[in-house]
C-alpha cells in the first residue's frame, strides 16, 4: 500500500535530511582537522629546540673545520649559521668591532657570510698589517657598488694592486697631490676660503637668526678647491649645479658605505635584493652627464679621468667638511683659555690673513685642534685591505683572500695610547709629551686618520691644508653657535665616510669686518676661476 505525503511533508524531510548531512559534514571535518592542528602544534614546540641543534652543530662544525684547517685563527666570537658573524656588526661597523674588540681581543677573526675577515683594532696589530706584513695586504676587496661606479674598478683607491695601480698613483699624487703643486696652487685654497668667508660675512650681516647649512658650506669650499685643481674650474657655477654635485657626491659616499648582502652572501652576488643596483646605476649616469659637460668630447683617457674625479671629489669633501663640522671650538671647556677673547686668539694671532695657508705654520694650537678631531671622529673609521697570500699577525694565521679591518676609529680611543681620558676632547695632549709634533700621515700607528703605508689616502696633505686654513677663518672672523642653543649631536651616521647623522645648521656673528683683510693681497696674484 502507498502512502503519499503532501508537498509540505515532502520538503520538511528533505530540510532534515540536508541539516543531518551537513552535520555529518562538519564532524567528519573536525575529526580530520584535529589532527592536523595537533601536528601544527606539535612542529611548533619542536621549532625552537631543532633551530638550537642546528646552531649547536653549525658551531661545532665551524670549531672543527677551524681545528682541521690546521690554521691558529684569532679569536672569535659566536657565529650563526649562513649569516656567520653579520649581525653583531649592525648598526655601525667599527663602533660594534670596537665593542668586540673588548671582549674577544685587539685581533678577532670573522666569517661575514662567505668571507673570511680579520679585524686588527689595536696600534701593534695595524703595524704589523700596514708596516710589517704590508706587502701582503696591498690589495683591497672591490664591492658591487665600487666596481659599478669606477667603471670595473678603475680608480686609484680600489684597483688591484700592479702595473695600473702603480700608474694611477704617478698620475694623481706626483702630478696632482706632490708638495710642489700644492704650493703651486696655494692661491686657489686662500681664494676659495676668501669665497667661503664672504659667504658668511653675508649671512652674519642678514641678521640674527639667519640659519647656515654648515656642512653645505664646507662641501662648497673643499669641492670649489678640488675642482680648480683638477679641471680648472669652480663645481659651484649655480644652484642647479651646485644641489646635484652635492646629490651626487653625497649618495656617492652613502652607497659605497652601505651594506650590500651581494658582497658577502654567494647566493645574493647576481640577486639584487635590495635595490642598491638600481641606486648605483642612477648615479652612475648623473655623475657621466656632469663629467660630459667638463671633458673634452675626443680627450683619451676619458673613463680613467673620470673614474679618478669621482674618487678624488668625495674623499676630499667629505674628509674636510667632516673635520671641520667635529671640531669643537676651545672656549667648551679646554684649560687654559678662560675668555672668549683668549680663545679666538689662542686660534689665530691678530696678524694672520682670515685663512691665509702662510700662517697656517705658525698656528700650533689649530693643528692641535684639527688632530684631536681627526684622533676622536676619523673620517674613514676602518681601513680595509685584503689579504694576498697567508699571513700571520701577531701569532695568529691570516687565511689569504680574507678582507682586513683596521679599526682607526677603535685605535684612536685606544686607553693604552691616550691616557685615562681617551674620550675627552683635549687638543692640549698634541702639544706637550711625546705626542708633540706628532704627524697624521701614517708614522704613528696609534693615529691613523688616513690611514698608512703605499696605500695611504692620497690627499692627506690637501685635506689638512685646507682644513686648517678653513678652521682658522671660520673661527677667527665669526662666532658659532648651534640653532636653537641645543647642544651640538656628534652622532655618528653609516657611511663609508662616517658622516653626521644629522646636519650641522648654526647662526653666525662676525667678530670684525674681515673684508678689508681678505682684499689684502698675499702671495700670488689672484687668478679668476678657469682662467689658472
Amino acid at each position: 500500500m502507498r502512502i503519499y505525503k503532501n508537498p509540505c511533508e515532502q520538503s520538511s524531510d528533505a530540510a532534515q535530511a540536508q541539516s543531518a548531512e551537513l552535520i555529518t559534514g562538519q564532524l567528519r571535518s573536525r575529526a580530520a582537522s584535529q589532527p592536523a592542528t595537533m601536528e601544527v602544534a606539535a612542529a611548533r614546540d619542536l621549532l625552537a629546540p631543532a633551530l638550537l641543534l642546528l646552531a649547536g652543530l653549525t658551531a661545532v662544525l665551524y670549531a672543527l673545520l677551524r681545528r682541521g684547517s690546521g690554521l691558529r685563527l684569532p679569536p672569535s666570537p659566536l657565529a650563526l649559521p649562513f649569516l656567520g658573524h653579520l649581525h653583531l656588526l649592525a648598526p655601525l661597523p667599527h663602533q660594534a668591532l670596537h665593542r668586540l674588540a673588548a671582549r674577544h681581543g685587539p685581533l678577532l677573526y670573522l666569517r661575514l657570510g662567505s668571507v673570511p675577515a680579520v679585524a686588527a683594532c689595536s696600534p701593534d696589530a695595524a703595524r704589523e698589517v700596514l708596516k710589517t706584513h704590508e706587502a701582503a695586504f696591498l690589495d683591497r676587496p672591490k664591492p658591487a657598488a665600487v666596481h659599478r661606479l669606477t667603471y670595473g674598478g678603475q680608480d686609484f683607491s680600489f684597483s688591484a694592486y700592479g702595473p695600473y695601480w702603480r700608474f694611477m698613483k704617478r698620475a694623481c699624487v706626483h702630478e696632482l697631490l706632490a708638495g710642489r703643486t700644492l704650493d703651486r696652487l696655494r692661491h686657489v685654497r686662500s681664494e676659495e676660503v676668501a669665497r667661503l668667508v664672504a659667504a658668511l660675512a653675508r649671512s652674519a650681516a642678514a641678521g640674527a637668526g639667519a640659519a647656515v647649512d654648515v656642512d653645505a658650506a664646507l662641501m662648497g669650499l673643499t669641492g670649489d678647491v678640488v675642482s680648480r685643481m683638477v679641471m680648472s674650474r669652480r663645481w659651484t657655477g649655480d644652484d642647479v649645479d651646485t644641489e646635484e654635485m652635492r646629490a651626487v657626491v653625497a649618495e656617492t659616499a652613502e652607497l659605497t658605505g652601505t651594506f650590500n648582502l651581494q658582497d658577502y652572501i654567494v647566493v645574493f652576488k647576481h640577486w639584487d635584493v635590495q635595490g642598491l643596483g638600481k641606486r648605483v646605476d642612477a648615479v652612475h649616469r648623473k655623475f657621466d652627464a656632469m663629467m660630459e659637460r667638463i671633458l673634452s668630447p675626443d680627450g683619451e683617457g676619458r673613463r680613467e679621468a673620470a673614474a679618478a674625479a669621482r674618487e678624488r671629489a668625495p674623499g676630499t669633501c667629505w674628509t674636510c667638511s667632516s673635520t671641520c663640522t667635529r671640531t669643537k671650538p676651545p672656549r667648551c671647556g679646554s684649560p687654559g683659555i678662560t675668555s672668549r677673547r683668549s680663545c679666538w686668539r689662542s686660534w689665530t694671532p691678530s696678524w694672520a690673513r682670515p685663512g691665509s695657508p702662510t700662517s697656517v705654520p705658525n698656528l700650533p694650537y689649530l693643528q692641535a685642534v684639527a688632530k684631536e678631531t681627526l684622533r676622536l671622529h676619523p673620517t674613514g673609521p676602518l681601513v680595509v685591505r685584503r689579504s694576498l697570500e697567508p699571513c700571520k699577525v701577531s701569532g695568529y694565521d691570516v687565511p689569504g683572500g680574507a678582507t682586513v679591518f683596521v679599526n682607526v676609529w677603535a685605535i684612536g680611543r685606544d686607553p693604552a695610547s691616550w691616557g685615562p681620558d681617551p674620550l675627552a676632547f683635549r687638543p692640549e695632549r698634541f702639544l706637550e709629551g711625546e705626542n708633540a709634533g706628532m704627524d697624521v700621515r701614517g708614522q704613528h700607528f696609534h693615529l691613523l686618520p688616513f690611514g698608512s703605508g703605499r696605500r695611504i689616502c692620497p690627499g692627506a696633505s690637501l685635506a689638512m691644508l685646507v682644513v686648517q686654513a678653513a678652521l682658522a677663518a671660520m673661527v677667527q672672523c665669526f662666532e658659532w653657535a648651534p640653532v636653537g642653543g641645543a647642544p651640538v649631536d656628534m652622532e655618528e651616521g653609516p657611511g663609508l665616510t662616517l658622516p653626521r647623522k644629522h646636519p650641522l645648521f648654526c647662526t653666525v656673528k662676525a667678530r670684525f669686518d674681515p673684508m678689508p683683510a681678505l682684499a689684502a693681497d698675499e702671495g700670488a696674484p689672484a687668478v679668476a676661476a678657469g682662467e689658472e
